[in-house]
């Protein structure tokens, strides 16, 4: 992984990008009841902690790891399979001739019949895929992973190492959508938050988004 993101900038040289991807669900649109208390010397800023709930959205996220720009972030009321796909296309569709690689967890989803589909066809492969639970390709999900990892692919996925999902590079990043806007912000609704998280994108994309200076090489931490 960490070699991964190392060669990012030279892939990207190359017409490659590395996206680093994963979801934030069940984000809550929550309203302060009343006003926050304001700063005053020698005092914080104190919240209010009554709330309204007005549901939740869930947001898919894809990191460029080359330049620090999240690529075409998806927002609903679940994450699916059929949502994480559309997202990974969505992507793709944002540079057509591009080879792509992303990095994601473990999560069934990320290794699912319609990924292995989609794959097929972005890199024009005419391959007999099988039948999911049966035979073939899609019979299991650790075949269908291993035909998502093959590097020969025009979209190859990377899987962090299970209880690993911190090597994911979008993590960092959604700690920062977190500390920044949702821990203290007040949503009226769901349409609220997500105009506001994707106003946030777009505006980290203009003014704060520069590759992460990866320290980890992957070895252990201890002998």
């Amino acid at each position: 992984m960490s070699g991964l993101y190392l060669a990012a900038p030279r892939l990207a040289a190359q017409g490659e990008r590395v996206m680093s991807t994963d979801e934030l669900t069940g984000v809550q649109a929550l309203e302060r009841a009343h006003p926050g208390l304001p700063l005053a010397p020698g005092k914080v800023e104190r919240r209010e902690f009554e709330y309204i709930r007005h549901g939740t959205r869930s947001f898919i996220v894809s990191r460029d790891v080359a330049t620090g720009a999240v690529v075409a972030p998806s927002c609903g009321p679940t994450r699916t399979e059929a949502d994480f796909l559309a997202h990974i296309a969505g992507v793709v569709a944002t540079d057509p001739a591009a080879r792509w690689h992303f990095v994601v967890d473990n999560l069934n989803t990320h290794q699912s019949e319609s990924l292995v589909r989609f794959v097929a066809r972005a890199s024009g492969l005419e391959t007999e895929l099988g039948e999911k639970g049966k035979a073939g390709i899609l019979a299991r999900q650790e075949s269908r992973a291993a035909f998502l990892r093959d590097p020969s692919h025009r979209v190859v996925f990377h899987y962090t190492p299970k209880h690993s999902s911190w090597l994911n590079q979008v993590e960092l990043w959604l700690s920062i959508l977190v500390r920044k806007l949702l821990r203290r912000g007040s949503f009226t609704s769901v349409e609220d938050l997500q105009a506001r998280v994707l106003d946030f994108i777009a505006y980290y994309n203009r003014t704060m988004a520069r590759p992460f200076k990866w320290t980890c090489r992957g070895t252990a931490l201890v002998a």
